[in-house]
């Protein structure tokens, strides 16, 4: 039993929410835009948010995954006393803390790179970057080339190997335990991060406190070998978000139950016993109002999203349906960033959002939906039932992603039953 596996996540890019600059240009560019969190704090109790996952919050150049100072909070969001003021505030009313742990890479402003740059082969930084070499310089006019992320020579890759490195990086961790008394962290890229860093980092932070969450970034689903007491607790459920919305634009929920049984089935699921991290989209995909064909399956999806094994997490604004397609070039994520308005709010669709936080306050307080088994119990390519049972308890979720009204029938527990289910609706119930 864990705070992290019970709570509703709710996920904030802060540069795009509080409208900050998309260039850091020092103290032109500074302010306390992060105070404009305090505002949202009501409304993330109507919610049901336990948890609020935020960031990238340190020092970068652009778009906070190019970080220029693990220690210091971008300016262009606030300084460290109007971050502890947040998280404090935060804290009294009950919502964890979980930043972004942005550690296979860092923007071309780091200092350690910079003095590379500055000193070549004498730096006592040499060996702090991957594949680093000073012969020839990179296409940006720096006099090394090194590994990148994606190929993108503003992003440095850290040495991770390098021991210097690790006790970096782990003492920025034990800052902002200290001064944010933060609960977890995401880790970004955690695919190609190292498993010895991950289980240091388990070990550094969980010495300090005990129910520190760790969830990896993984584009891949099949990293359950990254998963254990001594590595992450969770890692991004990129499996199950193709699933949910292709499944509705598809009309083929086949695809969707066969992927949650796939993972959690309690005999062969290989994620059994293991809590993924849900979500519907992201600062990196398509709002879910625009990813699918027709936006009438969202309060169906979200009822999958809060009553299927894992931890549901909602990203800004989309509790109100709000649209946003990646673009391309290098603001190709800014329309999935958007700045976000108490009149924007207003504007969204209230009754979606009031169904996602009636969701919440049921799943928070069912073990069974926290940590109930899962069956497939009908299934079919517009409606589906599932049930999670715990110590002899079941409850039922039936799913309708049809514009037509519709009628299911099917046993469960040795009775029959019959639901008859809106267009677009969705019930849960107890058997």
């Amino acid at each position: 039993m864990s705070w992290y596996n019970e709570t509703t996540f709710y996920h904030i890019y802060p540069l795009g929410a509080f409208d900050a600059p998309k260039v850091n240009r020092g103290d032109e560019t500074a302010g306390s835009r992060i105070l404009g969190l305090l505002d949202w704090i009501p409304h993330l109790k109507e919610m049901g948010v336990g948890a609020l996952y935020i960031g990238p919050i340190f020092e970068s150049a652009a778009h906070g995954y190019d970080t220029t100072d693990y220690f210091t909070p971008d300016r262009r969001l606030g300084t460290k006393e109007d971050f502890k003021r947040v998280f404090e505030e935060l804290h009294k009313n009950d919502i964890r803390i979980v930043l972004d742990g942005v550690f296979n890479h860092v923007g071309r402003s780091f200092g350690p790179y910079r003095d590379v740059c500055e000193k070549g082969e004498s730096s006592p930084y040499r060996w702090w970057f991957a594949d680093l070499s000073f012969n020839p310089g990179n296409p940006l006019g720096d006099p090394c080339t090194y590994s990148t992320w994606g190929g993108d020579w503003n992003l440095v890759k850290l040495n991770a190997w390098n021991k210097d490195v690790r006790d970096y990086l782990l003492s920025a961790v034990g800052s902002w335990m200290e001064d944010y008394a933060i609960d977890g962290l995401r880790l970004d890229t955690a695919d190609v991060l190292i498993r010895d860093f991950i289980w240091e980092l388990n070990h550094y932070t969980k010495s300090r406190k005990a129910d520190f969450w760790l969830m990896g970034e993984f584009m891949n689903c099949a990293n359950c070998q990254m998963m254990g007491p001594d590595l992450l607790d969770s890692i991004t459920n990129y499996e199950c978000w193709k699933g949910m919305y292709s499944s509705c634009n598809s009309h083929n929920l086949f695809e969707i139950s066969y992927g949650i049984n796939r993972q959690t089935n309690p005999e062969w699921g290989m994620y059994k016993g293991k809590f993924l991290y849900n979500f519907l989209d992201n600062h990196d995909q398509n709002r879910i109002a625009s990813q699918l064909t027709d936006r009438r399956c969202l309060k169906p999806l979200y009822t999958l999203l809060f009553t299927m094994p894992g931890i549901p997490s909602i990203y800004y604004g989309s509790e109100w349906g709000i649209e946003g397609r990646k673009g391309s070039g290098a603001e190709a994520d800014y329309p999935l960033r958007p700045a976000m308005t108490k009149e924007a709010m207003a504007a969204g669709d209230a009754d979606l959002m009031q169904h996602i936080a009636k969701l919440s306050a049921l799943r928070g307080c069912s073990r069974v939906l926290q940590y109930g088994s899962y069956k497939n119990v009908k299934e079919g390519n517009e409606q589906l039932v599932l049930s999670r049972s715990l110590d002899g308890q079941t409850v039922l979720v039936a799913l309708n992603i049809a514009d037509h009204p519709a009628e299911v029938r099917f046993s469960c527990n040795g009775q029959d039953y019959t639901l008859n289910l809106e267009p677009f609706g969705s019930q849960i119930i107890e058997a």
